[in-house]
């Protein structure tokens, strides 16, 4: 409402927006989801009566909440549970009026769904820090052995030579081509794809061979401003500022949060940065989000990594199947990736900064009037990396943009003059994009399930297609 461009944004209610099916079909699965999850939990409370019961009342109120959804009754305020949140949330609702699931503003209602889902576990004595979504966290990564230990192997040779090499001249443009490497893999994390992963050697970076291997995915990049984000880097790199911190606003947990992980590795060992910041959710958000809990899993899963890989799964020992065995080097590998993260952390230079402002139901551009304390902190950082397709939706406002909008303009107070220098590293998985050319939307929407004639643009929904966004702070 307040701060927020006074553009039209994307409803439940609008047939061409992914909106609509997000409404009708993902949150009723969702929900299942959760519902399914906590009644597994639940059926292992034998030894706890008072949880057990607690927790079937948890799973009546998520039961009731999916009804409401599936027969599009009016959106009713979230009970307090004693954050402050609760308040913006129910006031925005209360301006909104009375609104039901399937007719209401998407960006709130699914922000509004997740903050609603957790009061059932913040309320509770014996549940409150449980998260609905670690289960599934778990199950994804283990899912994704062959990229996680790939990439290890390939991380660990990387920063191996360039410390052997430390002290020799330095080749800028393969520098360059690095640096744009290692973000592009960030940036396609979520798609555990190893093709992505075939030129991270140093000795192709060195070569520039990389670089055609790099262009050959950089066809789905329809914006890729990652060049003025190394510059920026690098001129505070040369000025030789003693403090130079890079925060990442993190999106999914699991093997996303692994490749984030190995970025900020590379760029505290590349001394492109002295710190680096990670910004997790507080709560379960959005099925897959980072939460605190998560870093440390992820910890222990690289610091013991025969026991997370080789133990069975609960759908393995249904199949009566067991894990391949990790070799010698595998396991060597993983342990360097967990000495080089321990070591980061323990010396204060990869840090992680939670903040409840990333799970308020408004957007981005809030941030400098409702939490001067973040945004002025953000402000220190010689480079904030937003992660993924919510993040990139909360700095848009999630308004119907001109396609072609410049990202410095769609991203209002948090643009030029804001003091932050913003990167959005976004797979499109919703409709809302800028920064195209002009006839690029018209051309994609052209092509095979993109949407066509229908007024849909569903080429933006199938995470196929990417933006690489930059907007410089001064």
């Amino acid at each position: 409402m307040e701060y927020e461009p006074k553009i039209p944004g994307y409803t439940t209610a609008d047939k061409n927006s992914f909106g609509w099916p997000t409404a009708r079909e993902r949150w009723p699965i969702i929900v299942t989801g959760i519902i399914d999850d906590v009644f597994r939990s639940v059926s292992k409370c034998d030894d706890d009566p008072d949880k057990r019961d607690e927790g079937k009342k948890i799973v009546e109120e998520i039961a009731k909440l999916k009804y409401e959804i599936q027969h599009d009754r009016q959106i009713t305020p979230i009970a307090d549970d004693g954050y402050p949140d609760v308040v913006i949330y129910n006031s925005e609702l209360e301006k909104l009026g009375k609104k039901t699931w399937l007719d209401t503003p998407w960006l709130y209602t699914e922000c509004y769904l997740f903050r609603r889902i957790n009061t059932y576990f913040s309320q509770s004595t014996h549940w409150k820090n449980y998260d609905v979504f670690a289960r599934q966290k778990t199950n994804t990564f283990r899912s994704s052995r062959p990229a996680v230990l790939e990439l290890a192997a390939r991380y660990k040779d990387l920063i191996t030579k360039m410390r052997e090499n430390k002290g020799k001249p330095i080749d800028e443009e393969a520098e360059k081509e690095l640096f744009m490497e290692m973000c592009e893999i960030c940036l396609w994390g979520n798609a555990t794809d190893l093709s992505l992963l075939t030129s991270l050697s140093y000795e192709d970076i060195q070569k520039l061979q990389g670089s055609e291997a790099r262009k050959a995915s950089e066809k789905n990049i329809l914006v890729n401003d990652l060049p003025a984000a190394y510059e920026q880097l690098l001129k505070a790199k040369k000025e030789g500022k003693k403090e130079r911190r890079i925060d990442i606003v993190l999106d999914n947990a699991g093997f996303e949060l692994y490749v984030d992980l190995i970025l900020a590795g590379y760029l505290l060992s590349a001394g492109l940065a002295t710190t680096v910041v990670l910004h997790p959710k507080s709560i379960p958000w959005f099925v897959s989000d980072v939460l605190p809990s998560d870093f440390a899993a992820l910890l222990g899963a690289v610091a013991s990594p025969r026991t997370f890989f080789e133990t069975p799964s609960d759908e393995e020992l249904n199949q009566d199947a067991t894990p391949a065995p990790l070799s010698g080097a595998e396991a060597d590998e993983l342990s360097f990736l967990f000495q080089e993260w321990v070591t980061f952390h323990s010396e204060g230079q990869l840090v992680l900064r939670p903040n409840r402002f990333w799970t308020h139901p408004g957007s981005f551009w809030r941030l400098p009037g409702t939490d001067k304390e973040l945004y002025e902190d953000l402000k220190t950082s010689e480079l904030v990396i937003f992660k993924g397709d919510l993040n990139y939706r909360k700095l848009m406002a999630d308004v119907k943009w001109d396609p072609t909008t410049p990202f410095t303009d769609a991203i209002g107070p948090m643009g030029p003059g804001s003091g932050v220098n913003v990167l959005a590293l976004r797979t499109c998985k919703a409709d809302v994009v800028v920064g195209l050319k002009p006839g690029e939307d018209e051309k994609l929407r052209a092509t095979e399930g993109g949407g066509g004639d229908s007024g849909a643009r569903k080429w933006a929904w199938s995470g196929k297609w990417a933006v690489v966004s930059y907007s410089p702070g001064a």
